[in-house]
């Protein structure tokens, strides 16, 4: 492999040079000259972070056809001196038989060659062979190796989730390159691989359509931050920058939410009835005095009758703009009526006879201060009272000017306000809390859906906007020359003057996609995929669905694995009210992850809870059979710490590395996390409750206390499933008191003195 390696190194050093080159031109010069600069500079830079990005594993494959023709399949594509291709990007068209073909489809392959790198050396080779009668003598005479998934699978765990370039499987790949535009739900069971083929779909789609989708950016949903932790590393180890990694708690800019709600709450909050609730609660946030407006001003008393205030708040509401935005309207025209009252309130302190001159008549007619104010004078007079401290007070009592977090924490402290508002039928009463309480995951689509009704007055940007849009055309006659001139445009740098032109006036960091991307609440992505898309509620959904208008989603779940009690219970159920049908199905059948002993536990529980659902079908066995382990009550859970000990050493002395994954309750987790100190995802042992555990796999897992989780919500029996399948390769139970029956698969070996059983179970005959 040193030949390939020497062109990236080749590829890597043209890079950096030209970079510096770009840069030694420093920052001078005519406009046009700046902004070619910028054009070159962030092509150079975006080619060098791929190039250095691939240096692991930079080739994984050889497919061997008829008449010696061999074809090199890596992670980015190289071409020779001859500009003739020696690697295939994994991505391409011509890399596709490297992952569809088969034995009984073999497309002209006589061979398909994994290869193992380790620092440019090759370390291992699995070969799969096609047409053995086509091959050389001296091709069958190399022929090594085994199926490299199987390989794969049985290497230790490291703690973070890797790539499978090398190994993706015939379905994966269907999922990987399926078009990307409308909706894709990628319905799989556990260890189908279904999250690490959407995110290879998401490298995918951004080498195929990058002119659409790098622009505008990818975003990605995972269930929770352990779980983007652990995918970290496999887009950019693909190459691939332009990606935002979320959860549903982190979704609204300047929240990281992190505690879970109560299960009936979160149904409560997770009721797509909430929407209304919130519009409901906000207008009545827009209220009338009860009797006239009455303000003190200078000793003044100006007053608005009711019927003005109600006329008012009418006329502002049917302009169908956001709340804030309204308010605008709404103030505008109180303080013009403010203006008229102080003007009459004025009149009647001014008595006729105070103005008499002695000498002349009387006048004749009274005065009419408020008939004499044309528009210029009750826009100064306007402007005079805002600046006024009792009439700001006067007019945010009866139109507030809110933020999304004042509303919805004030609301939900509120029993009043949620009864008020609350649709008939809806529990509001769960939604009661203390005031200044933690954002919960669940109030972030609604903190979300409150931004959506309250707007913001951007009146003072708009302004900005214009008087920066003459500048901006310029800049973008300019960089419309550049492109053309330089050739930059044919090269696929930048297909948009506009776009470089904004990197050129950008005077702050030189922000990513990704980076202008999630700040921005009203950023609409390219595509979009959410992971473990079974547990999003409704409300949540609807925030989703925000940042694509596009509608192009790759949605992947397992509806066996619905953890929340807000969450999906049918792909129609939450996709129909937005897509109206406008969604297919790819299914994930085969596990590759979980052994067949293993599973045939996770089936049971399976029948137990969610008969309709299919568990999919493991494809090789296991090292050994799982077991349930009964701790005395008197140690427990104290003697886990041994028990665990034993599965590392057990998983070490086979893979000489691994993780053990120990699975709890939330009620257990603090418990349980004292036992193990530093126990993360980067730790032989990684303690997580059910939840956290979402999307991740171990060498071992131990699960406590399996009633426990059985009973902590009402979705307990799925919660179960998912944390008996976590496991690659052994599986333990701990329990005190009785085996759940759904476990009675599950043979337990009494303890001796607190101290745990290291014998496994005998298999079962059931």
């Amino acid at each position: 492999m040193s030949w390939l390696y020497d062109r990236l190194d080749i590829a890597r050093e043209r890079a950096r040079v030209a970079l510096r080159e770009v840069y030694a031109r420093g920052g001078s010069g005519s406009r046009q000259a700046m902004v070619e600069r910028e054009a070159l500079a962030s092509e150079q830079a975006r080619r060098l972070a791929q190039l250095n990005a691939v240096e692991r594993g930079l080739c994984f494959g050889r497919l061997d056809a008829g008449a010696g023709q061999r074809t090199y399949i890596g992670r980015i594509g190289l071409r020779d001196e001859e500009h003739e291709s020696v690697l295939i990007d994994w991505r391409a068209p011509a890399a596709r038989p490297f992952y569809v073909a088969t034995a009984a489809y073999p497309g002209g392959l006589l061979r398909r060659r994994h290869l193992h790198l380790k620092d440019r050396v090759v370390v291992g080779i699995d070969d799969e062979v096609f047409d053995l009668e086509g091959m050389s003598e001296g091709d069958r005479r190399t022929l090594v190796g085994e199926a490299a998934l199987l390989a794969a699978l049985r290497r230790g765990r490291t703690g973070r989730m890797g790539d499978v370039v090398a190994t993706i499987q015939s379905e994966q790949d269907r999922v990987i390159r399926a078009s990307w535009q409308g909706a894709l739900v990628v319905q799989g069971g556990p260890g189908t691989g279904k999250t690490v083929a959407a995110l290879h779909r998401a490298a995918y789609l951004l080498y195929t359509h990058r002119d659409t989708l790098e622009r505008r950016g990818v975003l990605v949903v995972g269930p929770n931050p352990m779980f983007l932790r652990y995918i970290g590393q496999v887009l950019p180890a693909l190459g691939e920058t332009q990606v935002v990694m979320t959860t549903v708690g982190e979704m609204f800019p300047g929240v990281r939410a992190r505690a879970a709600e109560a299960p009936a709450a979160a149904v409560v909050k997770g009721d797509v009835r909430m929407a209304g609730l919130l519009a409901e609660a906000l207008r009545g946030r827009q209220r009338v005095p009860e009797g006239e407006l009455v303000v003190e001003l200078d000793g003044l008393r100006a007053r608005v009758p009711h019927e003005t205030c109600a006329r008012l708040r009418e006329r502002a509401r049917a302009v169908r703009l956001p709340h804030n935005m309204a308010r605008k309207l709404y103030v505008t025209e109180l303080l013009k009526e403010l203006a008229r009252a102080e003007a009459r309130a004025l009149e009647e302190s001014l008595h006729i006879e105070d103005l008499q001159v002695e000498g002349e008549p009387e006048l004749s007619e009274p005065l009419d201060l408020e008939g004499d104010l044309d528009e210029l004078d009750l826009d100064l007079a306007s402007r005079r009272l805002w600046e006024e401290p009792v009439v700001r007070r006067a007019v945010d009592g009866l139109w507030p000017e809110l933020t999304p977090q004042r509303f919805v924490a004030g609301l939900l402290a509120s029993p009043e306000e949620l009864e008020a508002a609350a649709p008939s039928g809806l529990e509001w009463r769960e939604l009661v809390r203390s005031p200044g309480a933690e954002w919960t995951v669940s109030d972030v689509p609604l903190l979300d859906e409150a931004a959506e009704l309250l707007g913001e007055d951007d009146s003072a940007r708009r302004v900005a906007a214009r008087l920066a849009g003459a500048e901006q055309a310029e800049q973008e006659l300019y960089a419309a020359e550049v492109l053309t001139s330089t050739g930059v445009a044919e090269a696929g740098v930048f297909d948009r003057a506009d776009v470089l032109a904004g990197r050129h006036a950008d005077d702050g960091a030189d922000l990513t996609t990704a980076d202008r991307a999630a700040a921005d609440r009203g950023w609409a992505y390219g595509h979009v995929i959410v992971d473990e898309a079974q547990e999003l509620s409704p409300m949540a959904w609807r925030m989703v669905m925000r940042r694509v208008p596009a509608r192009s989603l790759t949605v992947v779940g397992d509806l066996a694995q619905t953890g929340s009690a807000a969450g999906a219970r049918s792909w129609g159920e939450v996709l129909d009210p937005y897509l109206e049908g406008r969604w297919r199905v790819e299914r994930l059948e085969v596990n590759y992850r979980t052994p067949v002993e293993i599973m045939r536990v996770a089936a049971d529980v399976l029948a137990a809870f969610a008969p309709e659902q299919v568990p999919p079908v493991s494809v090789r066995e296991g090292e050994a059979e799982p077991r349930a382990v009964r701790l005395a009550a008197a140690g427990w859970p104290v003697g886990l710490p041994e028990l665990v000990a034993a599965e590392l050493a057990e998983i070490g002395a086979a893979a000489g590395e691994g993780r053990v994954g120990v699975v709890t309750p939330d009620a257990l987790h603090a418990r349980v996390s004292g036992l193990f100190p530093g126990g993360d995802l980067d730790a032989p042992v990684a303690v997580l409750t059910v939840g956290q555990a979402k999307g991740l796999e171990f060498d071992a897992v131990v699960v406590v206390d399996p009633a426990g989780i059985l009973g902590q919500s009402p979705m307990g029996g799925q919660d179960l499933y998912v944390a008996v399948t976590r496991a690659t390769r052994r599986l333990t139970v701990v329990y005190e008191g009785a085996l759940p029956p759904v476990l009675s698969r599950l043979n337990s070996r009494e303890p001796a003195e607190n101290l745990v059983s290291r014998e496994p179970a005998e298999k079962s005959t059931t």
